[in-house]
């Protein structure tokens, strides 16, 4: 019997034609596993098919979303292509990101499909970043974010929820709670009786929606999308479905008893979206027929299409890892890199601390859509007092966080995607380990995923506070090694207030991520006149701050003023000490770093990370490899030892290299 579902008929049809679209793209891609025609990771989606159908007539490609690896339904219904959705899955050329990503990590900006990631809930704060972008560039869009309910335990979810709410940002946080999280049934990981309960703890509205009923689930979200639009903040929409399907790859297994699974298929969205527009004489049987065969023909077309298209090849291997290719290092590299043009213009004296507020000033003044984002960076005028003033003259973009390094990640990570310029500040370099699967997996991997389709334009400001005394093991670590050792990012160390500034202007407006440390016994300490306005520092170009013949010290950040130290110690018993002070660590500058060896023909490499696996042991390595026929000593490093920075002042000062300790290394090389 027919009846007034409150949803035109229109709608209905395009919500089937969905339906069955994702229902032939799953069909297709377990048959194609099983035969072994196919060879890639898949987690089945059987049994949500209702939900991204539902969602599609409600969004269009201004609205963004962000999914999971078990997300092909949502981007099928999002409008990525499927030929290019399969040539992704394939690994082909063609793919709509070069075969790069792969499906879990599907990146399609012109149907709004902004991100896959394949972390269990790190989508979340990134949606946030996507959300905020739209909110300050004053559009309307809404981002959703999708995620399992096994994801609902992760801290990376619940940190943007917090933002999301404190912000009021327009972002629907939708749970496809499939009753399994992976092979862990709800009970068996959570109390929780429900997920969208705890909005109301974030400050937001939490709904239960039936995902399985396309009719209730529809108007359910047409609420929560007109709630987002009209600027009241964020929803947290709980679809309840099931998976029909194991949670990765194909075969007979079920998590489901036969009684269950039975139970299941009664509401599963295919047929019951089908008997459903039958009944109400929405559409004739051939008419429903008629939309399965089109999907079925689409589907197959995309697959032969895909299938013919040329894999990707082994020259696509460095390029996207960076805006440049010639940034990836490369055996044997060695890029002529031009230096800053010295400066003749206007200069004031000023310490570190004053150098990069004047720099963030400077940035603020240039592009609209730079803006700062951390703790404490408000009305307080910053911890390290970078801020002084800028949220009073420069309003929301000054934007101070919660403690959250997730979500400030996430959210610096996502506004970049968009195209705005986030400059994020992590306290302490300690604490980035808080947020590395934010930096690592997603801000430095982004552009090489989406095989060059969308890059992250953000830079993080972070301090080392060795070398002051008192911080201990948390507050004192320079932790540099971690983030070079992760493509895509660019990382940058002064050692001068002039440089603090030159490069960080030059990081903000690089197309890449880029992190810059800054050394907290530098931040106070170090005064000197300081270019006025746009002044920038090259990034990936070394600078010789003294002349020598008889070993170069190569070093950065607050060791440069050890080495140079170190070096007058020594010019006293007549050895000549070159130190180059290396400002960028990637790219690194190899072109500067031979020339200054090549002509003393020693070298040591002095940092105070940690000198074990450290930056020291690489160029060390890359010197002793390259230039081993005009060494006259092999190339060699000094770093920190190996220990955890101590509280104890006396342990400090020895664990890391200082002026006596480098001048007694350089006289052994040299005996």
């Amino acid at each position: 019997m027919s009846q007034d579902l409150g949803i035109d008929n229109d709608t209905l049809r395009e919500i089937y034609t969905q339906v069955a679209r994702i229902h032939q793209v799953d069909r297709a891609i377990q048959a194609g596993l099983s035969s072994g025609k196919f060879q890639f990771t898949y987690w089945p989606l059987t049994g949500q098919e209702g939900i991204p159908a539902s969602i599609a007539p409600l969004v269009t490609s201004d609205d963004h979303m962000v999914t999971i690896y078990r997300g092909i339904h949502d981007q099928v219904a999002k409008g990525v292509p499927l030929k290019g959705l399969f040539a992704e899955a394939l690994g082909r050329i063609d793919g709509v990101n070069k075969g790069k990503g792969g499906s879990p990590h599907i990146s399609d900006p012109a149907s709004g499909s902004m991100l896959t990631t394949a972390i269990v809930g790190a989508g979340a704060p990134i949606a946030n970043g996507i959300a905020l972008a739209s909110k300050m560039r004053g559009t309307d869009a809404v981002t959703i974010v999708n995620f399992g309910d096994g994801a609902t335990s992760i801290g990376a979810v619940h940190e943007a929820m917090n933002l999301a709410g404190l912000w009021k940002l327009p972002v629907i946080f939708l749970c496809q709670n499939n009753q399994m999280g992976e092979y862990t049934r709800i009970p068996d990981y959570t109390a929780s009786k429900d997920f969208a309960s705890r909005a109301a703890g974030y400050g937001f509205k939490g709904v239960i929606l039936d995902g399985n009923d396309v009719v209730a689930f529809h108007k359910g979200m047409k609420d929560a999308i007109a709630d987002a639009r009209a600027g009241n903040g964020p929803v947290f929409v709980e679809a309840r479905t099931i998976r029909l399907g194991l949670h990765a790859g194909v075969g007979d297994t079920n998590h489901l008893s036969k009684e269950d699974l039975a139970a299941a298929k009664e509401t599963w969205p295919v047929p019951r979206t089908r008997k459903l527009l039958l009944d109400n004489g929405i559409c004739t049987e051939e008419e429903l027929a008629a939309i399965d065969a089109a999907a079925e023909a689409e589907v197959k077309e995309a697959i032969e299409w895909a299938m013919n298209c040329e894999p990707t090849g082994v020259d696509e291997m460095l390029l996207d890892v960076y805006a440049d290719p010639t940034v990836a290092p490369r055996r044997g590299q060695r890029e002529q890199r031009a230096a800053e043009e010295p400066h003749t213009g206007d200069t004031r004296e000023l310490p570190m601390f004053q150098a990069i507020q004047d720099a963030q000033e400077t940035a603020l003044e240039l592009d609209p859509d730079v803006f700062f984002l951390g703790e404490d960076i408000g009305e307080s005028g910053g911890v390290f007092r970078c801020f002084q003033g800028l949220q009073e003259k420069y309003g929301e973009r000054i934007r101070p966080t919660p403690i959250a390094e997730q979500a400030i990640m996430g959210a610096a990570t996502g506004a970049a995607i968009m195209g705005l310029r986030p400059v994020a500040e992590i306290m302490f370099c300690d604490f980035m380990g808080v947020a590395m699967d934010q930096i690592a997996n997603h801000t430095a991997k982004q552009r090489y995923m989406s095989g060059g389709k969308t890059h992250v334009p953000l830079t993080v400001r972070t301090v080392a506070g060795a070398g002051i005394g008192g911080f201990g093991a948390q507050h004192s670590q320079s932790t540099e090694a971690w983030l070079l050792h992760t493509p895509g990012l660019k990382v940058v160390y002064p050692s001068t207030p002039s440089e603090a500034k030159g490069l960080l202007l030059s990081c903000i407006f690089d197309d890449d991520p880029c992190v810059q440390y800054e050394s907290m016994m530098l931040t106070y300490s170090t005064s000197e006149e300081v270019p006025v306005g746009d002044y920038r520092v090259p990034i990936g170009v070394a600078k010789v701050k003294r002349e020598g013949a008889d070993i170069s010290l190569i070093t950065y950040g607050w060791q440069v003023m050890h080495c140079l130290n170190a070096a007058e110690e020594l010019a006293k018993e007549g050895i000549s000490a070159e130190v180059l002070d290396l400002r960028t660590l990637m790219p690194l500058d190899y072109d500067r770093i031979f020339a200054s060896v090549e002509k003393t023909g020693r070298a040591l490499v002095v940092h105070a990370a940690t000198e074990f696996c450290g930056l020291g042991a690489e160029i060390a390595c890359t010197l002793n490899d390259t230039l081993h026929g005009q060494l006259k000593a092999p190339a060699s490093r000094f770093g920190a030892a190996y220990a955890p920075i101590a509280f104890a002042r006396p342990i400090e000062t020895e664990q890391i290299p200082h002026a006596g300790t480098i001048a007694a290394r350089v006289r052994e090389m040299l005996k």
